[in-house]
C-alpha cells in the first residue's frame, strides 16, 4: 500500500515562514504529479500548488503566488512547499497528494484527479 506523509506544519506569526515536506512511500511509483491542497475550518478544500514529474510544470493558486514555492526530489520520492510571508488567511490543514500519469508534464488543480493523499498537517498563522 502506498503512503503519503506530510510533515513540517506548525504555528507562526504573520510574515513568518514554514516548510512543508511530503514523502511517498512507494519507490516504484513513476511519473506522478504532486499537488498541495489546503482546507480551512468551514471551507472546502482548495488548490495551493502542483508540480509535474518532469519538474517543468509548476502551478500556483493566485493567493499564494510569489510567496510559496513548490519543489520535488524524484530520487527521494519527496516534495516540499516553502511558504514565506505567511498570512492569517493561510491557516488551514495542508494536504499533499499524488497521481500517476503517463505524462511527465501532468499536473492538476483538481483534487479529484489525485488518488493518493496524506493525512494533512496543520498550519496556523497568527496576526
Amino acid at each position: 500500500q502506498v503512503h503519503v506523509v506530510e510533515s513540517g506544519g506548525g504555528s507562526v506569526q504573520a510574515g513568518g515562514s514554514l516548510r512543508l515536506s511530503c514523502a511517498v512511500s512507494d519507490r516504484t511509483l513513476r511519473n506522478y504529479g504532486m499537488g498541495w491542497f489546503r482546507q480551512a475550518p468551514g471551507k472546502e478544500r482548495e488548490f495551493v500548488s502542483a508540480i509535474s514529474w518532469g519538474l517543468t510544470n509548476l502551478d500556483y493558486a493566485d493567493s499564494v503566488k510569489g510567496r510559496f514555492t513548490i519543489s520535488r526530489d524524484n530520487g527521494r520520492n519527496t516534495a516540499a512547499l516553502q511558504m514565506n510571508n505567511l498570512k492569517p488567511e493561510d491557516t488551514a490543514v495542508y494536504y499533499c497528494a499524488a497521481a500517476e500519469s503517463s505524462s511527465w508534464t501532468w499536473h492538476s488543480r483538481e483534487a479529484h484527479e489525485y488518488e493518493l493523499w496524506g493525512q494533512g498537517t496543520q498550519v496556523t498563522v497568527s496576526a
